[in-house]
C-alpha cells in the first residue's frame, strides 16, 4: 500500500475520533439496557412497520416530507438513572418485546461479498490516487501470490499498523453487524485479509500485515461495533437519526449493513446491561524530558484530545462474561504533533468472574490486545494474547481501588518516528505486561497509574538483528469540578533501549506533563456499586 491508503485510514479514523464524543454521553451504565425507539404523531407514518425501529433512510425521508418531529421514547433503565422512579415502572409499548433478536436474520453471504466489493474498491480507489503498480492485479500475480512464500514487508509505518488494523476493523464490522458472532466474524476478518494479501495487490503476502489486518483488525472492530452498537441502544436522548450518523461514524460498515438492508439488520447488539466508564480529556501538555536520538523532529509542546471507555466493568450483579469482549477497555489520543499519539485496546476473549469476600469482585481469562504508540520520538504497535485479570476492591465506604494485570506474547513493529531512515524498523516477538490502576475516592476525585512493557526480540518474520526494550508510564490525578466536569493533570513518560548490530546501543526517551478539561461519562468515575 502506498500514501493513498493512508489518506482514506486517517481520514475515516479522524471521523471515528469525532464521533466517539457521543459515547461519552451515555455515561455510566446501571440496570438492564432497552432500546430506544421513535414514533410520530402524524397519521400517515412513513415508516411501514410500527412494531421495529425505523432506519436511518426512512427518519431522513420522514423528515424531508414533513411528517412531524419524532418524539423519543427512553426506556425505563435510562428513566431509572434519571431519578424518574415513576416513569421506570411503567409498562413498555409492545415494541420492546416484539422486535427481533439481534442476529435472528444473520447472513453469512453478505459480509462475504461486501468484503470482497470492498477489497475491489479499495484496490481501485489506492491505484487511481498512488498511480503505484502494486495495484495492477491480474490473474498471473493472483496465481504467483498463491505459490509464494509468505514475507514481511516495509511499507510506511502507519500503513502497516494502523491502515491495515482500521481495514480488518471493517471486515469484522461487515460480519457482526449481519447478525454473526464474535468467532465468525473473526473468521471473516482473517480470511478477508488473506484475499487481500493474494488479491488486493501484486506484491507478495506478507505476514506482518496478516497479523495487523486479520488480528488485531478483529481486536479494534469488535471494540468499535460494540462501541456503535451502545450509542444506538442506549442514545441518552440523541435523535434518532444523529445515533444513527454516529454509529456508522464509530464503525462505518455497521452504518452500512443498516442504511443497505434496514429492517433485516436493523436489530442492536445488546449490552446486555454492561456497567460503562466514558471519559473525553482536552488540554496542552509540554516536555520536560526529550532525548530523541535518531529523531529529526520535535514539537516540544502539543494539544491534545483522549478519549477512553471501559465497557463491563466486574461486579454488576446479574451481568455475565459469555461472550467475547464481554469486557473491554478502549482509549485513543489525538495528537496535534503527530495525528495519533495512541491507540489502545483490550478485551477479554475467554473468561469468568470471581470473587473475594463482601469488597471484591473481578474477572480473569484470555485477553487480546491491539497496541499503538507513537510519543514523538519512536513508534511501536503490538497484537498480543495474555492471561491477565481485571477487579474492583471497595477499600472503606467511599474509596475504591480497580485495576488490570496482564502478561502476554505478541508480534510487535517497532520504528523511529521521523528518523533518519528506515533500518530501524523492525518486527519481533514481543513479551509484554501490562498493569493499570485507579483508585476513587467517592464522586469527588480519581488517582490513576498505568505501566507498560515490551520487549521487542530479534525471533519471528521480519527481524533485522535488533532488540528493543520500550516502557511507557503514566500518573493521572482527576478532581470534579460539577457534576461531569473535571479537572486532569496528567504526567506521561516513555522510554526506549534499543540495540541494532549496524547501528549500536541507543536510547529514546520523553515526558511530559499536561493539564486536561475532563468530561466525565458518570459521576462516580467508573467505580461499581454493588453492595
Amino acid at each position: 500500500m502506498r500514501n493513498a491508503h493512508t489518506r482514506r485510514a486517517s481520514l475515516v479514523a479522524q471521523g471515528t475520533a469525532v464521533a466517539l464524543f457521543s459515547t461519552c454521553a451515555l455515561g455510566a451504565g446501571a440496570g438492564q439496557s432497552e432500546p430506544l425507539w421513535i414514533s410520530t404523531t402524524t397519521s400517515s407514518d412513513p415508516y411501514p412497520r410500527p412494531d421495529v425501529p425505523p432506519t436511518l433512510a426512512q427518519v431522513w425521508l420522514a423528515q424531508r416530507q414533513g411528517l412531524g418531529e419524532p418524539s423519543l421514547h427512553l426506556p425505563a433503565a435510562m428513566l431509572a438513572q434519571s431519578g424518574d422512579s415513576t416513569a421506570a415502572t411503567r409498562s413498555q409499548p409492545a415494541i420492546a418485546a416484539s422486535a427481533l433478536k439481534f442476529g435472528a436474520n444473520k447472513s453469512y453471504s453478505i459480509p462475504a461479498m461486501e468484503i470482497l466489493g470492498f477489497d475491489f474498491l479499495l484496490n481501485r480507489i489506492n491505484h487511481h490516487v498512488s498511480g503505484s503498480s502494486d495495484y495492477d492485479v491480474t490473474g498471473e500475480t493472483i496465481r504467483s501470490n498463491l505459490r509464494a512464500n509468505w514475507a514481511t514487508d516495509n511499507d510506511p509505518y502507519q500503513v502497516n499498523q494502523f491502515g491495515h488494523p482500521y481495514q480488518g476493523s471493517m471486515y469484522h464490522g461487515f460480519a457482526r453487524s449481519a447478525g454473526l458472532d464474535y468467532w465468525e466474524s473473526a473468521g471473516y476478518t482473517f480470511l478477508g485479509s488473506v484475499g487481500w494479501e493474494i488479491a488486493g495487490e501484486k506484491t507478495r503476502p506478507a505476514v506482518n500485515d496478516q497479523v495487523a489486518s486479520g488480528i488485531a483488525g478483529s481486536f479494534l472492530g469488535e471494540a468499535l461495533f460494540r462501541m456503535s452498537s451502545l450509542v444506538l441502544e442506549q442514545g441518552n436522548g440523541m435523535p434518532k437519526f444523529w445515533r444513527e450518523v454516529a454509529a456508522a461514524a464509530i464503525s462505518p460498515s455497521t452504518g452500512f449493513n443498516r442504511l443497505a438492508y434496514g429492517e433485516r439488520f436493523n436489530p442492536v447488539f445488546s449490552s446486555r446491561g454492561a456497567y460503562y466508564y466514558s471519559r473525553l480529556q482536552l488540554g496542552m501538555s509540554a516536555a520536560t524530558r526529550d532525548v530523541q536520538g535518531t529523531s529529526t523532529v520535535h514539537k516540544p509542546n502539543e494539544v491534545l484530545a483522549d478519549y477512553s471507555m471501559e465497557y463491563g466493568l466486574p461486579g454488576k450483579a446479574g451481568y455475565e462474561y459469555t461472550r467475547p469482549f464481554d469486557y473491554f477497555s478502549f482509549q485513543a489520543t489525538a495528537s496535534s504533533a503527530n495525528v495519533f499519539e495512541n491507540i489502545l485496546t483490550r478485551g477479554l476473549l475467554v473468561g469468568r468472574s470471581y470473587e473475594k469476600g463482601r469488597d471484591f469482585r473481578g474477572i480473569w481469562g484470555l485477553y487480546g490486545s491491539y497496541d499503538y504508540i507513537s510519543p514523538q520520538t519512536y513508534r511501536i504497535s503490538s497484537t498480543a494474547l495474555s492471561l491477565g485479570t481485571t477487579g474492583q476492591w471497595w477499600l472503606s465506604k467511599d474509596v475504591a481501588l480497580q485495576g488490570t494485570a496482564m502478561m502476554g506474547m505478541g508480534y510487535a513493529a517497532v520504528s523511529t518516528l521521523h528518523g533518519s531512515g528506515t533500518d530501524e524498523y523492525h518486527y519481533g516477538v514481543a513479551p509484554q505486561a501490562l498493569l493499570a490502576m485507579r483508585f476513587v475516592f467517592g464522586n469527588r476525585a480519581a488517582l490513576g497509574a498505568t505501566a507498560r512493557e515490551y520487549f521487542v526480540s530479534d525471533v519471528g518474520p521480519g527481524g533485522t538483528g535488533g532488540r528493543d526494550n520500550i516502557a511507557r508510564a503514566d500518573v493521572s490525578f482527576t478532581w470534579r469540578v460539577a457534576k461531569q466536569h473535571s479537572v486532569a493533570i496528567k504526567y506521561l513518560w516513555n522510554r526506549r533501549d534499543a540495540t541494532y548490530s549496524f547501528l549500536g546501543d541507543g536510547t529514546q526517551e520523553r515526558s511530559t506533563i499536561g493539564i486536561f478539561y475532563s468530561y466525565d461519562g458518570g459521576t462516580d468515575f467508573g467505580a461499581v456499586d454493588w453492595r
